[in-house]
C-alpha cells in the first residue's frame, strides 16, 4: 500500500534526499548570480512552484514574507467535526513542509519591485536583496474586501466566510446570509439558493439585480432580497449568530443566520506588473491556458490571474503547470543559445 505522502506527489517525497544537487543550475553556463527561476508568493500555487523547479534542477528562488497564504485557515463549523472535511490546508502543509527544509530556495521578504531587464528579471526585495531571474511565476494571489461591520473580523471563520465557493457545501439546509451585489455575489447567490433553506441576500446598491440571474434570484421564495440594505454589525458568541442591517432610511433589523457569506470582490496582488503585464478590467493578470503573460518568460498562476478560482487543489495544479513551463521556456530559449 502506498504511503499516506504520494497522495499529494509522488515528486516531493525524494527531495530532501537529494536536495544537494539543486544547488547547481540545470543551465550553468550563465553567471551563478542570474536564477533560473524567481517565484513571488509563498500561497498552494507558489509552493508548488518551487517543489516541482527544483525537482527539475532549476536554480529557483521563492521570495514571500510567509509560507502558506490564506490557504492555512480554516472555516470552524459548530455542528462538524474538523476531520469530516478534506482540506486544503493538509495538502499546502505538506508542500510548506518541503520548501522550509530547503532553505536555500526561499527568502521570506516582500518583492517591493519587478522589471524586465532585456530578456531577463530584475526583483527588489523589501530589505534591498536584488535578484536576478530568467524567468518568474508571479504567484502573489488576491484578497477578498473585508466586510467592515462590528464583529465582522471577531468572527472570521466562525461564521463570516469570504469564499462561497469553498465554503457553501457546509451549509446545506441552512439559514445563511449573503452581502453583495456585484458579479460575483450575484454567482454566489446562484449556488447557494441551490442548497440552502434560508437566503438573505444583503444587496447594499442594487449591483447585478437586474441580471437573468439576478432576477430569477430575487423571485425565488427561499431569497429574501434587502435591496439597498446595508450590513450594520455581526452578533453572536462563540460563532457569528445575527446579522443586524440597516436600511437606507435608518430601520434596523436582526437576522439569525448560522453563516454570513461576504461577497464583495477579489482585490488581486498585481502591483508589481501594473503598467507593462496585460491586465483585465478587475487589474487581474492575464494568463492563457499554458499559464503564459504576454511578457515572454513571465507566467502567473493562482487567485491573480484572470482565472480565479479560490480552489487550494486548483491553485496547486496552477503552480506546477507555471513551473514546468517555465522549465520548458527555458530549454527552448537557454539551450537552444548554446
Amino acid at each position: 500500500m502506498s504511503h499516506p505522502c504520494l497522495l499529494v506527489s509522488l515528486s516531493t517525497c525524494f527531495l530532501v534526499s537529494l536536495f544537494p544537487c539543486f544547488l547547481v543550475s540545470l543551465f550553468p553556463h550563465r553567471s551563478h548570480t542570474m536564477y533560473d527561476l524567481l517565484i513571488i508568493g509563498g500561497g498552494p500555487a507558489g509552493l508548488t512552484a518551487a517543489v516541482y523547479a527544483i525537482r527539475k534542477r532549476l536554480n529557483c528562488v521563492l521570495v514571500s514574507p510567509d509560507l502558506g497564504g490564506k490557504a492555512l485557515a480554516r472555516m470552524h463549523v459548530e455542528t462538524m467535526d474538523i476531520h469530516q472535511v478534506i482540506n486544503g490546508a493538509d495538502l499546502v502543509h505538506r508542500f510548506r513542509d518541503e520548501i522550509e527544509y530547503l532553505d536555500f530556495a526561499r527568502i521570506l521578504e516582500t518583492v517591493v519591485k519587478l522589471e524586465r531587464v532585456g530578456k531577463s528579471f530584475a526583483a527588489t526585495t523589501s530589505s534591498g536583496t536584488h535578484l536576478e531571474a530568467r524567468t518568474v511565476i508571479l504567484a502573489t494571489g488576491a484578497d477578498a474586501t473585508r466586510l467592515s461591520a462590528p464583529g465582522a473580523d471577531r468572527f472570521f471563520l466562525r461564521g463570516v466566510a469570504y469564499s462561497t465557493v469553498s465554503y457553501a457545501p457546509l451549509y446545506i439546509d441552512k439559514t445563511v446570509a449573503l452581502i453583495g451585489d456585484g458579479a460575483l455575489a450575484l454567482r454566489s447567490g446562484g449556488e447557494l439558493a441551490q442548497i440552502v433553506k434560508q437566503l438573505y441576500w444583503v444587496a447594499p446598491s442594487g449591483g447585478e439585480l437586474d441580471s437573468p440571474l439576478g432576477r430569477r434570484l430575487r423571485d425565488t421564495a427561499h431569497v429574501t432580497l434587502l435591496k439597498e440594505w446595508e450590513p450594520a454589525a455581526v452578533e453572536g458568541d462563540t460563532f457569528a449568530r445575527q446579522l443586524v442591517v440597516r436600511s437606507r432610511s435608518g430601520e434596523l433589523r436582526t437576522l439569525g443566520v448560522d453563516a454570513i457569506f461576504v461577497e464583495l470582490g477579489l482585490k488581486p496582488h498585481s502591483e508589481l506588473v501594473r503598467g507593462w503585464v496585460e491586465l483585465d478590467h478587475e487589474n487581474r493578470v492575464i494568463v492563457n491556458c499554458s499559464t503564459e503573460t504576454n511578457v515572454p518568460g513571465l507566467f502567473a498562476a493562482g487567485d491573480v490571474t484572470n482565472l480565479p478560482a479560490e480552489q487550494v487543489v486548483i491553485a496547486i495544479g496552477e503552480g506546477a503547470k507555471a513551473a514546468l513551463n517555465a522549465y520548458e521556456y527555458l530549454i527552448q530559449t537557454e539551450w537552444a543559445a548554446t
